[in-house]
């Protein structure tokens, strides 16, 4: 299914001087579109994720804002792939071989469409248990929330081999506190409080994180945003993770620590629009 556009042309080809090749210059955003059924269409949570794309580019320097002509592209392709995954690439372009950015960004945009893993609807329903990665997280305040492309920490999360009967990671970093899992945001409930991990020094400011937490706050729930430790993970009474393709689901095992679903995460994922059918 995968459909790759340059520059919002039908090509595969990138020059190997782009700095997103060379030193993963630039930022990324990993989009749903909303089913056919769905009673609005297009991507889900779109100006977040262009809002993020441009936070990032200011802090890494590079002059960039949605053209009408890309997001004229996105709205056509949302329209032609429903419930499916677009990634939004960016980079500063081509620029020399050295690390000194050019003045001037020539910045190349590569979008592509993929089909959503269909074990998310088993997560969705089933909930998801995970393992402590042996791999930390370093501590960079200057990069940390942005979803940038240098990636090579979660290729090596990634390249552990799962104990058997989990699916995923628990990330902490190099102070010990807890950050993410290797693809998503995580969430912890005790008491009726609900608390995320604090990302100012590592860590992926997630979109669908973003519009939990606010859509938490609109009921009236108390989320507190701190750092968190493994005493708040064996500690809680739920956990739940995020991200933008399969929205909220519950964690149902960390290690050895089993936990209760969340009462209130069907309900949030349905005023989300995003649960997978």
């Amino acid at each position: 299914m995968t459909q790759v556009w340059v520059n919002q042309q039908t090509t595969i080809n990138v020059s190997p001087f782009d700095r997103g090749l060379a030193y993963g210059d630039g930022v990324f955003a990993t989009m749903r579109t909303y089913p056919k059924s769905a009673p609005q269409s297009g991507i889900m949570l779109l100006k977040l994720h262009l809002a993020r794309l441009a936070q990032g580019c200011e802090r890494l320097h590079i002059n960039w804002g949605p053209s009408e002509t890309l997001i004229s592209h996105l709205s056509d392709l949302a329209q032609q792939y429903p419930n499916s995954c677009i990634k939004l690439l960016l980079t500063r372009g081509v620029g020399g071989r050295g690390y000194q950015a050019p003045e001037q960004a020539n910045i190349t945009e590569i979008t592509s469409v993929h089909e959503i893993p269909i074990h998310y609807q088993t997560w969705q329903k089933q909930g998801v248990a995970l393992a402590t990665s042996k791999i930390k997280l370093a501590q960079q305040p200057l990069l940390a929330g942005i979803k940038h492309l240098n990636r090579l920490e979660q290729v090596l999360i990634k390249s552990q081999q799962l104990p058997d009967g989990f699916n995923d990671w628990l990330v902490y970093d190099t102070q010990d506190n807890v950050i993410e899992a290797s693809m998503a945001n995580i969430f912890i409930v005790k008491a009726e409080q609900v608390f995320t991990p604090a990302i100012n020094q590592a860590g992926v400011s997630g979109v669908m994180r973003e519009a939990v937490i606010e859509a938490l706050l609109s009921n009236g729930v108390d989320v507190r945003i701190q750092p968190l430790s493994l005493n708040d993970i064996v500690d809680a009474d739920s956990i739940m993770l995020t991200n933008s393709l399969f929205g909220i689901i519950n964690v149902i095992k960390v290690d050895k620590n089993s936990y209760q679903p969340w009462a209130n995460t069907i309900a949030v994922a349905q005023k989300l629009q995003t649960t997978l059918s």
